[in-house]
């Protein structure tokens, strides 16, 4: 199958049944594109859209992640992000050999209509995009991307949405005054959203301390990185000081921390963040619990609350800064591991489901 278009469709009811398909090219109506896909991470993000592919109200309307590229009633798509090149073109001003950084089927070619375009990119506006968050909607040209460097390709599709979700949630800390807290918990902290929290925080003067929460096995290699002022293993949750009030930021969705940290520190926790289910056959273990209600945070919300408040140059230039900060350490916190064609494709994505995929590597696909 290596020399044909493919694609893998996931049960939308039973997302361990994924199916690697040939994929005959349909022909392109008039003000669509046709990108073949270069390169994609696979990492825990995509799980979470899986996790959350049907509707579940995150979107605030009756959409998931499914709907972004697949109709109802059709096998779901996997979202993910990476670079493409456009192979044919019925758009006006997109030209085959053009390249965009975006988010894009499990594929290894994708059709898009383009709507609103610039010298920066383009909007998809396939119909049953319109409605959904339209950060993953915006296509970004590479040569207009005022923060990327060749030497960074690799780690634009591996870090780059972790870090800026890492990044909004640091802003949403600072802008709520950290809500009092005093110690900042980051459970699932060797994951890349957590690692890019932790940086972000890390570049504060005046903060709480910032706790990396692992496995006993990787606290010494996480701890080696200097992200966090203390990581601890999950079985250490309950030496921390109970009377210094707490916040937790829950990177996985893992029932069985969440309880131990709300029941430790009970009415101290002043705020239980949820950010990601790549834990997605865990039990939730969220009720009854003391402390504070669990609330989600979603990156794009986030993101357009910041460009209300500060315009979208304004906020361009503040990720932008962020990122070629993070981007002088990225290299020593992730390897690439790049693997080629559709089986290993599917291969990475069973791999990731299973929680077995090391968090230290950055797993790039090449179509």
């Amino acid at each position: 199958m290596s020399d044909a278009a493919w694609a893998i469709d996931i049960d939308r009811d039973d997302i361990t049944h994924a199916v690697l398909f040939a994929e005959p090219a349909a022909s392109l109506e008039p003000g669509q594109i046709r990108v073949a896909i270069d390169s994609y991470a696979m990492s825990a993000n995509n799980i979470t859209y899986a996790v959350f592919g049907k509707p579940s109200g995150l979107f605030g309307n009756d959409q998931g992640y499914w709907d972004f590229f697949s109709g109802r009633g059709e096998p779901g798509r996997l979202p993910v992000w990476g670079f493409a090149t456009v192979t044919e073109s019925a758009a006006d001003d997109i030209a085959v050999g053009d390249r965009f950084y975006g988010y894009y089927p499990m594929a290894s070619h994708a059709v898009l209509t383009v709507g609103k375009r610039g010298p920066g990119g383009f909007v998809d506006v396939t119909p049953r995009r319109t409605t959904l968050p339209p950060i993953y909607n915006n296509y970004q040209r590479i040569g207009a991307l005022p923060d990327y460097r060749a030497e960074h390709h690799d780690y634009w599709p591996v870090f780059r949405p972790l870090f800026l979700t890492g990044w909004l949630i640091a802003d949403q800390f600072e802008d709520e005054g950290d809500y009092g807290a005093g110690q900042i918990l980051i459970a699932s902290a060797s994951s890349k959203t957590a690692i890019g929290l932790g940086f972000a925080l890390a570049q504060r003067t005046e903060r709480p301390e910032t706790i990396g929460l692992t496995s006993a096995a990787n606290v010494e290699a996480l701890a080696a990185q200097g992200i966090y002022d203390r990581v601890i293993s999950y079985d250490q949750i309950m030496t921390l000081n109970a009377a210094n009030p707490a916040a937790l930021v829950d990177m996985a969705g893992n029932g069985a921390v969440t309880r131990t940290v709300h029941s430790h520190f009970g009415d101290q926790l002043k705020a239980s963040i949820i950010v990601g289910k790549s834990h997605w056959d865990a039990q939730a273990d969220g009720e009854g619990l003391p402390g504070p209600e669990r609330q989600g945070f979603f990156a794009p919300g986030r993101s357009q609350k910041r460009i209300a408040d500060w315009g979208g140059a304004a906020f361009g230039q503040k990720i932008a800064e962020a990122w070629l900060a993070f981007m002088k350490v990225a290299p020593r916190l992730a390897t690439i591991d790049k693997r080629s064609g559709g089986e290993a494709a599917l291969a990475a994505y069973q791999e990731m489901l299973s929680g077995q995929a090391d968090p230290k590597t950055g797993i790039v696909i090449t179509p």
